[in-house]
């Protein structure tokens, strides 16, 4: 009896145990995480991104994550690192680029996305297929995409002093003002290291006359082709250049590789790839600084 009983008590630990570590199991499949937080999410892998089936995938991403040689925005570039957070948020996953659960959480997302090869595998006509999608959320991408240009705005608000990088005067329409604001008090409530920096989100390029845009294409020699004299998103009072950070030696608005991917790093970018749409705001992928309230059409 005794013995029995000894056993009785054996198997009912045994079953607390099994509970203990059952509920203790992660509340989403590995690769199939929650939408981004502001946290770092480059950092080790840790057992919720390990993921059977998917190693050789997640070591093809490894290899090419410095070296993949492409072209996504028209101009050259060694890599994708740069828009990894882009890319997680997309596939819903927080698990580092170089992880079998990000590729299977990639692989899900080509599958859901009819591309013709589910590898869990970044390559070049994938992340196009992405881009893609996310580049038709921009308001001011799908009108222009029937060749037209939208009107400049019947009604633009100065913002704050205190709300321009450096003092600088900058314009907004006035819903697109009003959720700015909104979205800087959440970021600043949400993330320390956000409302540490001072800088952080301050607008430095807002509203741009076509005038004004054709004058700045001739004096910098950066005319993006002439598509910016002629036609950009910051005419529309609707965009804004925040500022999410720089690398050493370089300004909040250089398209240097160098220093898109400190920008791509800094807790203020991901918060925003994380939380912007929240308010309304979408990025445009290769500018890490340059979003658009879509509240209201261009």
């Amino acid at each position: 009896m005794r013995f029995l009983g000894a056993s009785a008590a054996a198997l009912l630990l045994l079953g607390l145990l099994v509970l203990r570590v059952t509920s203790c199991a992660p509340a989403h499949p590995p690769g199939r995480q929650a939408p981004l937080g502001a946290a770092d999410v480059a950092g080790p892998v840790s057992a919720d991104c390990r993921h059977p089936g998917w190693r050789n995938a997640a070591q093809a991403n490894a290899n090419s994550l410095t070296t993949l040689a492409w072209a996504p925005f028209g101009r050259a570039e060694t890599g994708w690192e740069i828009y990894v957070p882009l890319i997680q948020q997309e596939i819903r996953t927080t698990c580092p680029a170089n992880s079998e659960g990000f590729a299977a959480a990639l692989a899900a997302w080509q599958e859901d996305n009819a591309q013709a090869a589910a590898d869990g595998v970044l390559s070049e006509p994938t992340f196009v297929a992405m881009k893609g999608t996310v580049q038709t959320r921009r308001e001011f991408v799908r009108f222009t995409s029937f060749g037209g240009c939208p009107d400049t705005p019947d009604r633009i608000t100065a913002a704050r002093p205190e709300e321009g990088y450096g003092g600088k005067q900058v314009w907004l329409r006035p819903g697109a003002l009003a959720a700015y604001r909104e979205m800087v008090a959440a970021a600043k409530a949400e993330v320390p290291a956000i409302a540490e920096d001072p800088n952080s989100l301050k607008i430095f390029s807002g509203y741009r006359s076509p005038a004004a845009d054709a004058a700045r294409c001739q004096a910098e020699g950066n005319c993006d082709g002439i598509v910016r004299a002629r036609c950009s998103a910051h005419r529309t009072g609707l965009a804004a250049d925040m500022y999410v950070g720089q690398a050493p030696g370089f300004g909040p608005d250089s398209s240097a590789d160098a220093n898109r991917l400190h920008m791509s790093r800094t807790p203020t970018y991901r918060w925003l790839v994380a939380n912007a749409r929240r308010f309304g705001f979408v990025n445009y992928p290769f500018e890490p600084w340059h979003w658009e309230w879509t509240g209201e059409p261009p």
